[in-house]
């Protein structure tokens, strides 16, 4: 997740800069975005689940995943399979218009799925 970020980063970067849109520059971005995307479900195998209320927690290997991403997984899979699209077309953008609004829907299905899936306490 943090790979994701620092790209996402990168790309609000490029669009606030206040300098002309490098649209190469933010859609290579997005495209690795696509990319990680793509992968990421797969880095939650159903043993991977190993969160335990009142367990003392090992920052080096806890997840910050919630339980609730394995008992929904096929949602979970479901959203980060269609970030992963918006992020390829945001990849593909020809006009600045139209990677702006495929970057604000990408950021909209990213809040959405933390707020699924993002453990926010034990």
């Amino acid at each position: 997740m943090d790979a994701i970020d620092s790209h996402m980063d990168a790309i609000d970067w490029v669009v606030n800069s206040g300098k002309a849109l490098d649209l190469p520059r933010a859609a290579e971005h997005a495209d690795t975005i696509s990319i990680m995307l793509m992968a990421f479900p797969h880095l939650f195998p159903p043993s991977s689940n190993q969160w335990r209320p009142n367990a003392k927690r090992d920052p080096s290997h806890d997840t910050f995943a919630s339980p609730a991403l394995w008992a929904n997984f096929a949602d979970f899979y479901r959203q980060a399979a269609a970030a992963s699209r918006i992020a390829f077309n945001a990849s593909r953008a020809k006009r600045e218009v139209d990677f702006k609004t495929h970057l604000a829907a990408l950021r909209s299905a990213c809040d959405s799925c933390h707020a699924a899936y993002l453990k926010t306490g034990d």
